[in-house]
């Protein structure tokens, strides 16, 4: 990985503290990691996969707007700096439960699905590339919750249609096998159950 990658992973590291990874023994990290990976194995340039790697700093952590700024300026110029930090805020649900206590999870991400419509092309990208982390297994290790979640992921790539179509593609088949295993829990066995 790059020096600025890395550093921008220690810094989202550090942010999301002691998180883990629902359904999974491992730090929080390790998820937009992968989300990073993905885009990167698509050839996206380095605000791209900076955004990845922080896509959930504002939403899951006390980390603000100006902080993240701050320290992006210490590893990358400017211009690639305010992208990056654009992406993510992008990318930072307005819907949450915190600000709209009483709408119900439904609307709000109805909401949220029909705001992510208007994002940019990168940032939708990057979506598909979490929705695909997110989704992987969600069948096996939560069967009540999978059908609300999957159900969301689908009307999030039905409504984003401007990132990758390559990648949004993988996503749209990887929900649609979770949503399989749900309906037909003994078909898919083994390592590759799932891509």
């Amino acid at each position: 990985m790059e020096p600025a990658l890395e550093k921008i992973a220690a810094f989202a590291d550090q942010a999301h503290g002691d998180q883990q990874r629902k359904y999974a023994d491992e730090s929080y990290i390790q998820h937009p990691l992968r989300v990073m990976k993905t885009c990167r194995n698509y050839g996206y340039s380095l605000p791209v996969l900076a955004a990845a790697i922080l896509h959930d700093v504002l939403e899951d952590t006390d980390t603000t707007p100006q902080q993240i700024i701050k320290f992006l300026l210490t590893v990358m110029n400017e211009t690639d700096a305010e992208k990056t930090l654009a992406l993510v805020i992008e990318l930072t649900d307005i819907y949450t439960k915190e600000q709209y206590p009483r709408m119900n999870r439904r609307k709000r991400k109805t909401n949220e699905a029909n705001r992510i419509k208007g994002i940019s092309a990168e940032a939708q990208t990057i979506k598909y590339a979490d929705i695909m982390d997110n989704a992987t297994g969600i069948a096996q290790h939560d069967a009540d919750f999978a059908p609300v979640f999957l159900r969301e992921c689908s009307n999030l790539l039905e409504k984003m249609q401007n990132g990758n179509n390559e990648l949004r593609k993988e996503a749209i088949e990887l929900v649609a096998k979770e949503k399989q295993q749900l309906k037909n829990p003994g078909i898919m066995k083994g390592p590759d159950k799932y891509f």
